[in-house]
């Protein structure tokens, strides 16, 4: 596949996006800065964001606890999240094409598979929490609720990058104001119910879950901001993309988390929309219902950001071993087929939604985790943003065919995590690690992961010499 540096005018954008996995020339670099706060805040304002707060109270953990937890776990996972979000305007690429400089031409299938994973576990389990919750809300057909959700998400994501962040713009115009009422009321205590059941204490396990989940859900966002920055203008300066992420990611995440919490431990919720909707109507009578289909309607929206990613995650895994020219029809070829599988398993999935998302949620970030940090050591201390772009689309090109580097580093990340693991809720599967036992089933295999993976990286990067690396690049292209 070839890449053209040649810079274009700007025209008016089409209805169906025609960028794929190819470089955006600086031409059509038309996003504005100010579109990335609304577009995360709402990646975040939606019905997955509030059974993340169950998890802390379903294992006797305190509201006050759970919103400690919640808290410093977003923030955490936002950090690393916020330093991919820079890599958009600076490389004008998909987020995953720019790994191949880490893991290699190929090699950029092992990453691929686990981002691969995270976006379809994302849309399943979405997929189960709007079936079961617009039917626990509203007595609406959770088949028939399926169906449309599918469909139309699909059509969002072929529809592309600038409808996206339409879109996301648009519920948050209306989601915003209603759910500060709602939250404002549960404040002055008009939110209803009572304590049920002991209100909890504190607990390590407990704790760390609530953290570990919380971290995982902005850390699993890390394969996707660089696809929603890179129409960004080059010259945007990398902490206003930082404030800008950072600020829409967590404080949306944090606000559902918590409120969450409140509805486990108040009104014993055990499905998100159901406990917004009742907290809402004791506000103030149809507001709970009104509410909850905006938190609905941004699982949808989101649920069509993940479409989008994944297409791109497809296309570059088949680039990968047979290059070609991206062309739009493909993408959407791709994003119907995407569809089409996450529908049938996510009809398979009978599981409940809290244990649904944890779940997820863990196993996503154990596999992500060694590749954000193999990545974010590459770009910001090895080579420090300095690469050559077109030979992401070389296949014999200065970054290799299966660059052992990252993959080796990934590797032992991953291997370092395993005695670390805590999977519990999958099917049959229960299992604790040994190092986990000895700390008392304290989950701490992503934080092992982290640093081992990212000293694995800087460890072996020692021996490789950039500068000559992009001078040979440079003059392959000259």
């Amino acid at each position: 596949m070839s890449v053209s540096t040649e810079t274009e005018a700007i025209t008016q954008a089409p209805l169906i996006e025609k960028r794929s996995i190819d470089w955006v020339p600086h031409g059509e670099r038309h996003g504005k800065l100010w579109h990335q706060l609304p577009l995360w805040f709402v990646g975040n304002f939606q019905y997955f964001s509030i059974p993340i707060g169950f998890i802390g109270p379903g294992m006797g953990l305190s509201l006050g606890w759970t919103a400690v937890a919640g808290t410093l776990g977003i923030m955490i996972g936002t950090i690393f999240m916020v330093f991919h979000a820079s890599q958009g305007p600076q490389m004008g690429l998909p987020q995953m094409i720019q790994s191949r400089g880490q893991f290699g031409y190929r090699g950029v299938v092992i990453p691929l598979f686990a981002t691969f994973f995270t976006y379809f576990a994302f849309n399943v389990v979405d997929q189960v929490l709007l079936g079961s919750g617009l039917k626990a809300s509203f007595g609406l057909n959770p088949e028939v609720v399926k169906v449309v959700i599918a469909a139309s998400a699909g059509v969002l994501a072929i529809l592309g990058h600038d409808w996206l962040h339409r879109v996301f713009r648009t519920i948050l115009a209306f989601s915003l104001p209603l759910t500060l009422i709602v939250t404002i009321g549960i404040v002055l205590g008009h939110g209803g119910g009572a304590v049920h059941g002991h209100p909890g204490g504190f607990s390590m396990v407990a704790f760390m879950a609530e953290l570990s989940a919380a971290a995982a859900y902005n850390i699993t966002y890390a394969p996707y901001v660089s696809d929603y920055s890179r129409y960004l203008p080059a010259n945007t300066k990398p902490a206003s993309v930082f404030a800008s992420v950072f600020l829409g990611a967590t404080v949306s995440a944090i606000w559902l988390i918590v409120l969450g919490a409140w509805m486990a431990i108040r009104l014993g919720a055990t499905d998100g929309l159901a406990g917004l909707q009742l907290a809402g109507n004791n506000v103030f009578h149809h507001l709970g219902g009104v509410v909850a289909m905006l938190s609905a309607l941004s699982l949808w929206a989101t649920m069509g950001m993940n479409a989008y990613g994944g297409s791109l995650t497809v296309l570059t895994a088949m680039d990968s071993f047979r290059p070609f020219t991206p062309t739009r029809r493909m993408r959407i070829a791709v994003i119907l087929a995407f569809m089409v599988a996450w529908y049938v398993v996510g009809e398979a999935i009978t599981g409940g939604a809290v244990a649904a998302v944890s779940v997820s949620l863990t196993i996503m970030l154990y596999l992500l985790v060694p590749w954000t940090a193999t990545n974010l050591v590459d770009y910001f201390v090895v080579r420090r943003g300095h690469y050559v772009i077109p030979e992401f689309f070389n296949p014999q090109g200065i970054y290799g065919s299966w660059a052992w580097r990252g993959i080796g580093s990934y590797a032992l990340g991953f291997l370092a995590e395993v005695p670390f693991m805590v999977i519990q809720g999958l099917g049959p599967i229960n299992y604790i690690g040994p190092a986990a036992k000895a700390f008392g089933g304290v989950d701490l295999a992503w934080v092992v992961g982290l640093i081992v993976t990212g000293g694995s990286y800087w460890l072996f990067a020692r021996s490789l010499d950039v500068s000559a690396e992009v001078a040979v690049g440079s003059t392959a292209h000259a």
